[in-house]
């Protein structure tokens, strides 16, 4: 059979990069020492790279990460008290395959938001579906969707997706609509979902932020205590970044 027609069939059942390598293989001097078996194989390697790529692509676009973070830059040099056993373990996003939860709390410049944009870049590598957003603005946007009867579907997107990421939620307390809405996330991930919050806020004082002591019972109750947590401290990294540009933001 001539060798484009049967590219272009190959296009036509959607394995594009299977008739992008034919062609290329086609084209390699090597390529007629291998059996069909090796031919075969490194088509079917292609095609599935491609579609993997395509899908990690899409995963990345509906997580949103803020930042344009991976796990093998962190930096473990800056006076923080981040754990390195324990991130790389977090890494291995298992606590995620098991839907518990991570808080990350810390003063502001600690690179909070850069670790939570790095493990959730992993997730999307490791196949799991995550959503990025800042705590102000999904409560933003959970107040605009109840306006426009909308509530129902996004609480039920955020339901579906493995990792919910709220960053940078508080000091300011949480208002009655907000305080329901966190609570009606938190009940949806329960066994189901994993939350990674930033905060910057120690645990022990996050009854303050809640405003309401049931509620805020009921929430913690669903979130610290399976949660793994990670406790930065020390100056802003910003002030490092102006005279060595260090990885991290």
């Amino acid at each position: 059979m001539p060798i484009h027609p049967l590219a272009e069939r190959l296009r036509t059942l959607g394995l594009a990069a299977m008739a992008d390598a034919f062609l290329e293989m086609q084209n390699h001097s090597d390529a007629a020492d291998l059996t069909r078996e090796d031919w075969l194989g490194l088509l079917l390697d292609r095609e599935i790279t491609a579609r993997d790529g395509k899908r990690l692509a899409r995963r990345l676009s509906v997580a949103r990460l803020r930042q344009n973070a991976v796990v093998e830059d962190t930096d473990f040099r800056a006076p923080r008290g981040l754990d390195r056993p324990l991130f790389h373990k977090l890494a291995g996003c298992d606590w995620i395959r098991r839907s518990q939860h991570l808080v990350i709390s810390g003063p502001t410049g600690t690179g909070k938001s850069w670790l939570a944009c790095a493990l959730g870049n992993r997730a999307c590598r490791e196949g799991i579906s995550v959503l990025y957003r800042r705590a102000p603005r999904l409560f933003a946007e959970l107040a605009t969707a109840r306006g426009e009867g909308r509530l129902p579907r996004m609480l039920a997107m955020l339901e579906r997706t493995r990792l919910s990421i709220v960053d940078d939620w508080g000091p300011e307390p949480l208002t009655a609509e907000q305080r329901r809405d966190l609570l009606e996330i938190v009940d949806d991930r329960y066994e189901k979902g994993s939350l990674l919050i930033t905060n910057q806020v120690p645990v022990a004082r996050w009854h303050e932020l809640m405003g309401d002591p049931t509620i805020g019972d009921a929430i913690l109750d669903r979130v610290v205590h399976r949660a793994h947590r990670i406790e930065l401290k020390g100056p802003s990294l910003r002030k490092r970044q102006a005279v060595s540009a260090p990885a991290e933001e």
